[in-house]
C-alpha cells in the first residue's frame, strides 16, 4: 500500500472506523532518513493514536536502528514488513523475500524487539515464498519466540502477488499454532466477507487493504455488521462527495498543490470507479492541471449523480474494480 496509506488516508480510515492504520513502508537505510519521501512517510502530525510505523529492510542492525529512530519520532508500534511482494523490495532481500531465510528472520525480529524496548513490535508476512515453499507456520513460531506481539498474514505467497484466492486454510492453521493475536488479510471486500474470514480462520481481527481505496467507509460497515448482523445502507452521494473533497484538501495541504493534484488523481479514480459515467470522467479528470479544475470536475460528476439518485448508482458489475467486487 506504499503510495496509498499516507497520513491523509490513514487519518480518513481511522475517522471511518479503522481501529489501526499502519504507515507506508519506511526504509531502514539511515542514509535516506533525510529524503523528502521518507520524511513524509514518517510524518504523523495530528494523527490519531495508536501510531504504527512499518519498517522494511534485510539487515538486523539497520532494522533495529530504524525502530529506535521511529520510536524517538512518535511511533507507538513498530510493524515489520515481510509481506511486500514488489520486485524492487524483494530484489534487496526485504519484504516477503525474507521468508526464504528463516535464520535471518529470527535475527531481524530479535534485533528489532530488543531495540524497541517497551514499544510493541508486530509482523506482517505471507503464506510463503511460493506454493511449493509455504512456511507461514514456521515464521509465526519464530515471531512468537522472538517477542513479536501480533502477526498479520496476507493469505497469498509472494509468487502469487495479488492473484488467485486468499488461503484462509493456511491462516486458520497458523492461528491454531500460536498464542499471540493474529490478523487475517486478503480479499476482505465486504462486511459479510470479514465475518466469514473471522469465523473460518479464528483470527483475532481482519485487515483491509485495497478494498478501502475509494471506499474508506468499509470500516464502519464492517464494524456495524460484526456488532449487529445488519448492513448499513450505502452512503449518500452527498456524503461521498464531502468525504472525497475533505480527502483532497488534506492531500493538497500535505503534498503541496502541484504534487497533491497528481497524487489526488488515483484517489478520485477509486472514489468514482464503478459509478455510472465514471470512465469518461476519469479520462478528462486525469488531464486537469490545477486544484481548482480538479475540484470543479469532482463537484460536477457527483452533482450529476445526485440528480438521479441520492444513493450510490453503480454501473454493470463487470465495470467494478477487482478490489471493490463482492
Amino acid at each position: 500500500m506504499a503510495g496509498v496509506t499516507d497520513r491523509p488516508f490513514r487519518q480518513l480510515c481511522k475517522k471511518m472506523g479503522a481501529g489501526l492504520a499502519v504507515s507506508e513502508m519506511v526504509t531502514s537505510n539511515s542514509l535516506l532518513y533525510g529524503s523528502a519521501k521518507t520524511q513524509r512517510r514518517a510524518n504523523h502530525d495530528g494523527e490519531v493514536d495508536p501510531i504504527s510505523v512499518q519498517i522494511a529492510g534485510a539487515d538486523p542492525a539497520m532494522m533495529a536502528e530504524a525502530a529506535r529512530h521511529n520510536i524517538d519520532r512518535g511511533a507507538q508500534i513498530i510493524d515489520i514488513n515481510m509481506g511486500c511482494p514488489a520486485k524492487k523490495v524483494c530484489n534487496v532481500m526485504a519484504g516477503s523475500a525474507l521468508m526464504q531465510d528463516e535464520p535471518l528472520v529470527a535475527r531481524i525480529l530479535e534485533a528489532v524487539v530488543g531495540a524497541a524496548g517497551n514499544t510493541p513490535v508486530t509482523l506482517k508476512f505471507r503464506t510463503g515464498w511460493n506454493k511449493a515453499n509455504k512456511n507461514a507456520a514456521i515464521i509465526a513460531r519464530i515471531a512468537e519466540e522472538s517477542g513479536i506481539q501480533l502477526i498479520a498474514i496476507h493469505g497469498r505467497t509472494r509468487a502469487c502477488m495479488y492473484t488467485g484466492d486468499a488461503e484462509y486454510d493456511t491462516i486458520a492453521d497458523v492461528k491454531s499454532r500460536v498464542r499471540i493475536p493474529l490478523i487475517a488479510n486478503g480479499d476482505i471486500t465486504t462486511p459479510q466477507k470479514a465475518k466469514f474470514v473471522l469465523d473460518y480462520t479464528g483470527a483475532d481481527g481482519v485487515m483491509v487493504g485495497r478494498a478501502a481505496q475509494g471506499r474508506p467507509w468499509i470500516f464502519r460497515e464492517i464494524d456495524h455488521f460484526l456488532k449487529t448482523g445488519t448492513e448499513l445502507p450505502p452512503p449518500l452521494v452527498s456524503e461521498i462527495l464531502q468525504v472525497c473533497r475533505d480527502h483532497l484538501a488534506d492531500l493538497y495541504a500535505f503534498y503541496g498543490e502541484d504534487t497533491g493534484v497528481k497524487i489526488a488523481r488515483k484517489h478520485i479514480s477509486w472514489y468514482t470507479k464503478g459509478l455510472v459515467g465514471s470512465a469518461q470522467f476519469r479520462k478528462t479528470m486525469n488531464t486537469l492541471p490545477t486544484v481548482q479544475a480538479q475540484l470543479a470536475a469532482v463537484d460536477e460528476f457527483f452533482g450529476n449523480l445526485a440528480d438521479r439518485d441520492s444513493r450510490l448508482v453503480y454501473a454493470e458489475p463487470e465495470e467494478f474494480p477487482q478490489e471493490l467486487a463482492a
